[in-house]
């Protein structure tokens, strides 16, 4: 039996989860990577203040379906006041938790005094945490962080601390700083500091790619959870291999011509979830469909094609072209 953890009484089952990504997790991803075992899915990051002011996109950001529960819907702010009120309407959503980025890294998010700059500020960020876990009332309230600003210092068990003491509910640790964006190793230490120095559950992320790296990194960090980002790219399918593995049982990863029909499938329920016309639809598949192809004889030329589809026949031409070519090389 999966064993579970308790966030703010949200049970997740201690697998793996799925991290938040601007412009990669929409729902269609959500729903992919839940089929496939996602303990927890998180929305993209929706700013507080846009949502305030009624960004257009809030219902189509903060929309929870009943089948990717246990799902967090994130926001990003600065300013406690706004965070408040954002949470406030977040709540008309229904999620069930409610997260807050302070590790993202790209300057625009960064430029308004939000995501990793908080990182430097950690008196604001706890009044942020806390503002938000008042507004939230019986909403479990978490928040993602990274190791600092800078790679010479790692202030995420001062930082984790602080927001546990202003009532957060878990504290999500990716273990890069603010100026290694993406770049080098993540460092399970970091994880590891955090755990030792809170309470509340850690969920683990950074660099994990499969069951290998997940396992080693609950037993380097002593994680409550792991969250996955970039590793489940082109591979939903990441989290039943480590469902699979933390329950003991043998994994048979797809075949090619298995990754190829997940592919079209995720394409079609994208089309299907899109209000857009489906050439303006697949522009935003173009990068899933090169995924689904990354580390494959002649995935490089593949790849280019797949950012040129206007259509899912196009597709699913090429995802057949693509499965001849490895073919053709496997008779050699």
């Amino acid at each position: 039996m999966t064993a579970t953890i308790d966030i703010g009484g949200v049970k997740i089952p201690r697998t793996a989860a799925l991290a938040p990504m601007a412009g990669v997790a929409d729902r269609a991803y959500r729903l992919m990577c839940r089929e496939y075992g996602a303990a927890m899915v998180t929305s993209e990051m929706v700013s507080a203040k846009g949502i305030v002011y009624s960004d257009r996109k809030t219902a189509e950001l903060c929309t929870v379906t009943p089948e990717e529960r246990p799902m967090a819907v994130q926001l990003f702010g600065s300013e406690p006041e706004f965070m408040a009120k954002a949470v406030d309407i977040v709540l008309r959503y229904e999620p069930d938790i409610i997260d807050i980025n302070m590790g993202c890294p790209v300057p625009k998010v960064v430029g308004t005094g939000a995501g990793s700059a908080l990182m430097k500020d950690i008196p604001l960020a706890a009044m942020v945490c806390e503002a938000a876990v008042k507004a939230a009332g019986s909403i479990p309230v978490t928040v993602k962080i990274r190791s600092g600003w800078s790679k010479d210092e790692n202030v995420a068990p001062q930082m984790s601390k602080a927001l546990e003491n202003a009532g957060a509910a878990a504290v999500a640790v990716h273990g890069r700083s603010r100026d290694q964006f993406y770049s080098g190793e993540s460092d399970n230490s970091v994880i590891k500091a955090v755990k030792d120095a809170v309470s509340i559950p850690v969920i683990g992320n950074g660099d994990v790619t499969d069951f290998a790296s997940c396992e080693r990194m609950y037993r380097e960090t002593g994680c409550d959870l792991v969250m996955i980002g970039r590793g489940s790219y082109g591979r939903p399918f990441i989290f039943e291999e480590i469902a699979a593995g933390m329950a003991g049982d043998d994994y048979t990863p797809p075949t090619l011509e298995e990754k190829m029909e997940i592919m079209l499938r995720h394409i079609r329920l994208m089309l299907t979830l899109s209000e857009k016309p489906e050439e303006l639809a697949m522009h935003e598949a173009r990068k899933h469909a090169a995924w689904y192809m990354n580390g494959y004889y002649g995935s490089a030329k593949f790849r280019g094609r797949c950012y040129q589809l206007s259509s899912y026949a196009e597709a699913e031409e090429l995802a057949g072209e693509f499965i001849a070519l490895q073919n053709s090389r496997a008779e050699l």
